[in-house]
């Protein structure tokens, strides 16, 4: 058995291809066309495409979702504020994967997780409303066993732990928050959900939470665009795939980012 191809699951890679439409919206032309993206993805080892959809249309637009829904082979994870405008998109295209997640039009990106504790009618009523059309709904929170819990009584099946707090630390608070990692992906698993994980995750820090047996799928997309622009698109998935394989299996591969 080869680590590059394993005879069976090993951890997912969900690649976002968000920001291949960051570069085409600067300029406003049809180019780089994030469905030629998403398809090369695939064909690199990708076993999910993740978009996100925001409320200003920043980067991913509509048109691209029901473009792009049809053409996957894998699957589609559509992330997704809790609000019934995008609930009723996404119910309308009907990706095989929902993730709900917060949002705050000012924010760069998204800088932390889903509070289900205190939103958790509204999120009850999205996941009831998504899983209603056949959607498998996932829920992008922070890794704290109170959320993890809610996530469960709510009936979601799958959760997302954001992984932001990690990339950022450094030290002693690097170990501290790969262990708030391992407790929530363990925890989650306990409580019989499938555990995903991603956000500023790249190809130097990947390996200890790929190497996180109670973790399913990672989703990274920012990392993989940039280093593309130096090693070409496929080439950017194929590594970072083989990277969190072989961390899973306990094999020293990495490359200086």
């Amino acid at each position: 058995m080869s680590y590059l191809q394993p005879s069976g699951p090993v951890i997912d890679l969900g690649v976002n291809i968000d920001h291949v439409a960051t570069l085409r919206n600067a300029r406003g032309t049809v180019y780089p066309d994030p469905i030629r993206a998403a398809l090369l993805a695939e064909q690199a080892g990708a076993d999910v495409i993740t978009l996100h959809l925001r409320e200003d249309r920043r980067h991913i637009k509509d048109a691209d979702v029901v473009a792009i829904r049809p053409q996957l082979v894998t699957r589609m994870n559509l992330e997704a504020a809790v609000t019934q405008e995008m609930i009723d998109f996404a119910c309308s295209v009907k990706p095989q994967d929902v993730c709900l997640v917060p949002e705050r039009r000012e924010e760069v990106t998204t800088e932390g997780g889903l509070d289900v504790i205190r939103y958790y009618k509204q999120v009850e009523a999205a996941v009831k409303q998504l899983q209603g059309e056949g959607i498998r709904v996932s829920l992008f929170i922070d890794p704290d066993e109170l959320q993890i819990g809610a996530a469960a009584d709510l009936g979601a099946p799958v959760i997302e732990l954001h992984t932001g707090r990690y990339a950022e630390a450094e030290g002693d608070e690097l170990a501290h928050e790969l262990g708030r990692i391992r407790a929530g992906a363990r925890f989650g698993v306990q409580r019989g959900l499938k555990v995903n994980a991603g956000h500023g995750l790249h190809y130097t820090n990947v390996q200890a939470i790929a190497a996180l047996e109670d973790i399913g799928e990672l989703n990274i997309g920012h990392a993989i665009v940039a280093h593309a622009v130096f090693a070409g698109f496929e080439n950017a998935v194929r590594e970072m795939k083989a990277i969190m394989v072989a961390a899973r299996l306990g094999v020293a591969l990495g490359r200086a980012q």
